[in-house]
């Protein structure tokens, strides 16, 4: 196994190789790193791009500290740094899903030169309320899947029980504090940046509001989907996404970003 390690925590990513620049992928709140091949991202994305696939701290296999203290974005930021310094990255692509999202904001905001584009889903950089997250993770992994299933339908079985594998207290000290309002990155995010967004994802509003303030982005609104529809649901919106994100790839790509080296 293949870790990167962040002052005294263990990251655990993976690396698919692929015929092309690196793309760093960050799932979201107590998924991992499989989940992008259990979904269908990998075997599409890899036929043009390297793939980062990276375990959040508190996550899969990466180290899961139980202090609040250990989840600030100076040391989630840090973490994906980590793995890119690991994998000898000067700069990467990186597509992130809603808490992945977060840090990948958190990211351009603290290293943008690491950066040759964001395609950022379901989440936005705006001061996020969550304690109705802390009251779930109050009643344990049973009624956050209960929560998980509700909003995104039937979940695969190895899914659901890498769920209930899951760390109760790191994700209780992940969801410990408020999200800040960080929405001043966004005039500095000057990278292409694509962001996507379920119509039915309370999330919405934010995220619309939150491509209209970036200097090169877009936004695409995934039809009839909810928060966690837009990443698990891949036989209705699998198709839509990766067509939208190799697009969004191959023109970024072709941009003066394109030039960096990978």
């Amino acid at each position: 196994m293949t870790y990167a390690v962040n002052g005294k925590t263990r990251i655990y990513y993976e690396v698919v190789d692929g015929d092309g620049p690196t793309l760093v992928l960050h799932h979201g709140l107590s998924a991992s790193g499989t989940s992008w091949h259990e979904f269908g991202y990998v075997e599409p994305l890899r036929q043009d791009y390297r793939l980062v696939l990276i375990d959040a701290r508190g996550h899969g296999r990466s180290d899961k500290p139980h202090d609040p203290e250990s989840y600030t974005a100076p040391q989630l930021t840090g973490d994906v740094l980590a793995v890119l310094d690991a994998v000898d990255v000067e700069r990467a692509h990186y597509f992130g899903f809603s808490l992945g999202a977060r840090i990948g904001f958190d990211l351009a905001g603290r290293a943008p030169d690491r950066l040759r584009s964001c395609i950022l889903g379901a989440l936005h950089p705006y001061a996020v309320d969550v304690e109705p997250f802390r009251q779930i993770f109050a009643q344990g992994l049973e009624a956050w899947l209960q929560y998980l299933e509700q909003d995104a339908g039937p979940l695969p079985f190895m899914f659901v029980e890498r769920i209930l594998q899951n760390d109760i207290e790191a994700l209780r000290a992940l969801v410990a504090k408020d999200l800040p309002d960080n929405s001043d990155v966004l005039p500095t995010m000057t990278m292409p940046c694509r962001l996507y967004v379920g119509d039915a994802d309370p999330f919405r509003p934010l995220v619309e509001r939150c491509a209209r303030e970036l200097p090169d982005a877009s936004c695409l609104i995934l039809e009839d989907t909810t928060h966690n529809q837009s990443l698990v649901r891949g036989d209705k919106v699998l198709p839509l996404i990766l067509e939208d994100v190799q697009s969004f790839l191959a023109a970024a790509d072709a941009s003066r970003y394109g030039a960096a080296r990978r």
